[in-house]
């Protein structure tokens, strides 16, 4: 079984978006790290893509070996985005340490196309799930078809 992990989780996270939520993500990173996990994976979407990411990048100044990685849609992702969520988009792709992007720019499909390579290959996933539609859900059926452990962090 493959010890990468992905990361999916909704944009919008409202009262979910607590220092409790990054704490337990971060918790949840570092006890994957010692089960021998030191590859991440995010998406790049606001919210808890974003949240992870930084938790990642957080790790990484006490754990070197682990790295993450950025799948990304297409190249325009951020353009609608908020000036405060490029400001975290622009720092995760900054210190990332390798970015890939499926398309050069958005068309339908290109984010499932994105949650798909995210789940490619992964051995776990780490969502972050409050309600049973959407992407996110899409994402989590998608590594449970595959065979990954997924780990709800609202549940955690």
């Amino acid at each position: 079984m493959s010890k990468i992990c992905c990361f999916t989780g909704h944009r919008t996270l409202g009262k979910m978006l607590t220092p409790e939520l990054y704490n337990k993500t971060k918790k949840l990173i570092l006890d994957l790290v010692d089960e021998g996990y030191t590859d991440f994976r995010a998406g790049g979407a606001i919210g808890f893509d974003t949240l992870a990411a930084t938790c990642v990048l957080d790790v990484k100044t006490q754990r070197p070996d682990v790295k993450l990685h950025l799948i990304l849609p297409c190249k325009d992702q951020d353009k609608k985005f908020s000036k405060f969520d490029k400001k975290f988009y622009r720092y995760t792709v900054a210190k990332a340490d390798t970015v890939t992007y499926i398309q050069e720019r958005y068309t339908t499909g290109v984010m499932q196309a994105r949650n798909l390579a995210l789940v490619e290959g992964s051995g776990i996933c780490v969502a972050c799930l409050a309600h049973l539609s959407g992407g996110t859900y899409q994402t989590v059926k998608m590594a449970r078809q595959r065979g990954l452990k997924v780990i709800n962090v609202l549940k955690k």
